[in-house]
This record gives structure tokens, C-alpha cells and sequence, in this order.
């Protein structure tokens, strides 16, 4: 079985589209010239009719009563042939073609027969409406004309219309008519596929183009654009891909680099393990208890990056578990400060805190908030100069929660703010691997903020740090 491809099945459509309306159309054309012809001769038999009552009129003038037609039917239809005389005028016949000529001078025997046709049709009344010729009924004759001698009426003359064409001439001009109609039609369908082949390459040309693009993006070549040379269907469309291959592209450039930083973060720390159990091995360093506590340290780096690896892993696939409650997010807050509190003050950082006297409840998973607020107090110690502060707030606006932690320089440009929630990203000169963050802590922290319906953002804080806010529905994803 044959397969069309896009552009022949458009032609078709397009052709097929068009075959239907010169069907129509000729069917109509035919139909109209049937009934409007048919009409027309009905009009010239009453111009006829008219013709004839006048006539009939003179004939019962002479006479002085209808006995006549009865008596000599013959004189009606001497008064019928007449009129046909009267409304045909022959063409003129050269004198040379004599032969021509003598045809015209003789009767004609289709003008007999149409006579005889007609005059089947024809019915007279008398002043009484009594009928004194014709076999029709004079119920099926919409139309009496009457037939008056010197003012006064002294009969009626009805014709019955035709209800189809029977005259040779009439069928002969109906037929070339029709033949004309079918060589028009057979000619706009020719015009049409001539034009509709041509039009459907035209309009297939912006999808051939989308597909070839498409066949380059899935082998990977996520740097093909396609022109945008319209604003309709396909302008949207091929704008549409534009996007879905840029999303692509920094999507694959950001899986490359999150695979370096990866091996990366696990190469250093095993490097060290590696080193330091050859060492051990080659006897340059004794097996004490400060080597496996060396050698314990990086195992916890390599444990717990891999735990936070996992973690992000399982929110982003919808994974992580959720128990919401009402619960304090005020003590939640409270009790991770205090965690904290320890190793700020090991780094001599000011700690300034302002949270409401009264409970602050909202319907949240608490291990998720307290693990949201460990990280970013975590954070702001482990990469806030020493002695320097720390501020954390917490204000109940009208419709949400708004959490602020504050803390001094370093601070960060706009630019690397925006990037601190990207996985292994870290502000040169401030976050480094020697303070143990792996760059996947602020990730964690978005996620979690994102699965609560809130918004977590990194701004310019007035201490000359950076300012992480956290603004939360006080609805707090209720279902």
C-alpha cells in the first residue's frame, strides 16, 4: 500500500476541496438551466396565449359563437400555427443556395408537431366558464386569459404549462448547454490541481522545515534553530521549538557540568582516603587514632554529600515525603537556632534574632522545616567572615509568612545571587570546599520551599551579606 507523504495528502485535500464545489457548481448550473430554461418557454407560450386570444377573439367575432371550434377544429389550429409563424422569423438563406432556400419556403415539421404539442394544452371556456375545447382539466391550469370582442368578455383561453422540455430544438440547445457547463467544470478542476500543487508545497514547507530540525535535536545537536517567518500556526510553532531546543541545550550544558562537580566533589575526598591508607600501608604514617579520625572525616564528607545527592534526588522526582500538620514554625525556628548556636559562637558571629511572643502555626511538615532552617543557618555560619552577624526574623504579614536571615560580608553580586540555588554552585572566594559545602544544600532548601507553595529568594542584605527570605502561604499547601 502506497504511503502519502504531507505534502501529497495536502494536494489531495486541497484538489478534493475543490472537485466538491465544481460538483456542486455544475450540478446547480445544470439544474438552474433546466428549470429557468423550462420557465422561459413556459413565458413565451403565454406571450402566445395572449396572441392567440386575440385571434380567437376576431375568429368568434365573425362567427358569433364558439360553434366553430367545434364544428371545424381545424380553424384552431390554423389560428395556433399563426402564432408560431408570428413568433419564429427564419434566418436568412443565401439566393445562390437555392436548395436552402426551398427547405424554408416548405412546412416544417417540427413547427407541426410543436403546434400539435401546444395545441394538446389548450383549453377555451365560454362566457360560462363551460369548457368548449381541450381534453385537459381546467383545474390543473393556474392562468385563464380572456378572450373579449369589443369590451366584453365572451370567453377564456387557458393554457397547461409544460413540465418538462419536449421540443428537439429545446432538448438540442438544453444538451450543448450542459456539454458547455462540463467542459467549464473539467477546466476549473485542471486550473485547481495545477494551482493546488504548488500551494500545498507552500504550505508543508515550514513543517518539512520543523521536521528536519527536529531529526538534528534528537542526535543531539541542540544548537539548531529554526526561522521564524510568520506569526501564525507556524510561526508559534517554530518559536516554540526555538525554546524547547535552548531549554535543551543549557539543560544538557548543565548536566555536563553537574556530572564534573560530581566526580569532582568525590575525587577529592577519596583522593585523600586513598592517600592516607598508602601512607598507613607503606608504614610513613602509624595507625593511630587521629589517622582513622583523618580518614573518618572524609568518609562523612563522601556520606554526606551522597545523602544530599539523594535527597535532591527524591524531591525532584516527587519522591521525598511530606507529613503536613499545624504545626509551630516559630519553635521549629526557635530549636534550630539554638542547634546552632554552639558553632556561631565558636566563630565569634553576632547573633540577633526577632521572632513573634506567640505561636505561629502553619500547615507545613515539620522534619522538612527544620531541615530547611538547619541548612540556611548553616549557611550564613559557614560563609560569614568571622565576627561578623547573623539576623533572622520572622513576621506575620497579612496572607503569608515572611522568614529573613541576614548575615554580613562577604556579600555576593546579582548575577551569583541568582545562581545560588543551582546545584554545586558556590560564590568564589567565599564558599569554597575547605568550609565542607558541596553547593546542594540552597538546592535542598528550594525544594522544599517550592513543595510548600512558597517562594525562596536570594537578595542584597543590609548587612553586607546576603539576605535568603522565605515567604510562605499562611494556606501552607493545604489540599
Amino acid at each position: 500500500m502506497m504511503r502519502l507523504n504531507v505534502t501529497q495528502r495536502v494536494f489531495l485535500a486541497i484538489l478534493a476541496a475543490n472537485g466538491i464545489i465544481v460538483l456542486f457548481m455544475f450540478l446547480i448550473m445544470q439544474w438552474s438551466m433546466d428549470r429557468g430554461f423550462l420557465k422561459y418557454v413556459n413565458q413565451l407560450e403565454q406571450n402566445r396565449m395572449e396572441r392567440l386570444a386575440i385571434k380567437l377573439g376576431k375568429a368568434y367575432g365573425v362567427s358569433g359563437s364558439w360553434e366553430f371550434i367545434q364544428q371545424s377544429p381545424e380553424t384552431l389550429s390554423q389560428l395556433i400555427g399563426e402564432t408560431i409563424a408570428e413568433s419564429s422569423t427564419p434566418p436568412p438563406a443565401p439566393v445562390a443556395n437555392e436548395a436552402k432556400q426551398e427547405r424554408l419556403n416548405q412546412p416544417d415539421a417540427p413547427p407541426n408537431r410543436r403546434s400539435f404539442r401546444f395545441e394538446r394544452r389548450i383549453v377555451v371556456l365560454d362566457a360560462r366558464r363551460n369548457q368548449v375545447f381541450g381534453s385537459s382539466n381546467p383545474a390543473e391550469i393556474p392562468l385563464f386569459k380572456p378572450i373579449s370582442v369589443r369590451g366584453k368578455e365572451v370567453g377564456y383561453l387557458g393554457l397547461l404549462p409544460s413540465k418538462f422540455l419536449s421540443d428537439a430544438h429545446h432538448l438540442k440547445f438544453v444538451k450543448e448547454q450542459k456539454l458547455v457547463f462540463a467542459l467549464i467544470a473539467l477546466l476549473m478542476l485542471l486550473v485547481a490541481a495545477a494551482i493546488s500543487l504548488p500551494l500545498a508545497r507552500l504550505l508543508v514547507r515550514p513543517l518539512k522545515k520543523l521536521a528536519a530540525a527536529t531529526s538534528h535535536l534528537s542526535s543531539g545537536q541542540y544548537d539548531i534553530r529554526v526561522p521564524v517567518d510568520s506569526d501564525d500556526e507556524f510561526g508559534h510553532l517554530s518559536r516554540d521549538f526555538n525554546a524547547l531546543a535552548l531549554s535543551l541545550d543549557k539543560n544538557e550544558q548543565a548536566r555536563r557540568q553537574f556530572v564534573a562537580d560530581i566526580s569532582h566533589e568525590l575525587r577529592t575526598p577519596l583522593a585523600i582516603l586513598g592517600g592516607e591508607i598508602e601512607a598507613i600501608q607503606d608504614g610513613l604514617q602509624d595507625l593511630s587514632l587521629s589517622s582513622i579520625s583523618s580518614l573518618q572525616v572524609e568518609v562523612f564528607r563522601i556520606n554526606r554529600l551522597v545523602e544530599d545527592l539523594y535527597q535532591l534526588a527524591l524531591s525532584d522526582v516527587g519522591a521525598l515525603a511530606y507529613r503536613k500538620t499545624d504545626v509551630d514554625l516559630s519553635g521549629i525556628l526557635t530549636d534550630s537556632i539554638n542547634r546552632a548556636r554552639p558553632a556561631l559562637a565558636e566563630k565569634s558571629l553576632i547573633l540577633s534574632v526577632h521572632l513573634p511572643t506567640e505561636p505561629v502555626f502553619l500547615f507545613a511538615d515539620a522534619e522538612r522545616m527544620s531541615q530547611l532552617f538547619d541548612n540556611l543557618v548553616n549557611n550564613s555560619q559557614k560563609y560569614t567572615d568571622t565576627g561578623g552577624t547573623l539576623d533572622i526574623s520572622l513576621e506575620v504579614a497579612p496572607s503569608a509568612l515572611i522568614i529573613d536571615f541576614k548575615d554580613s560580608a562577604p556579600g555576593a553580586t546579582e548575577e551569583e545571587r541568582r545562581k545560588l540555588f543551582d546545584r554545586l554552585y558556590r560564590v568564589e572566594g567565599s564558599r569554597s570546599r575547605a568550609s565542607g559545602g558541596a553547593g546542594l544544600g540552597l538546592a535542598i532548601c528550594r525544594n522544599i520551599v517550592e513543595a510548600h507553595e512558597g517562594i525562596i529568594e536570594a537578595l542584597h542584605s543590609p548587612l553586607g551579606g546576603i539576605l535568603m527570605r522565605i515567604t510562605l502561604p499562611l494556606s501552607g499547601g493545604r489540599q
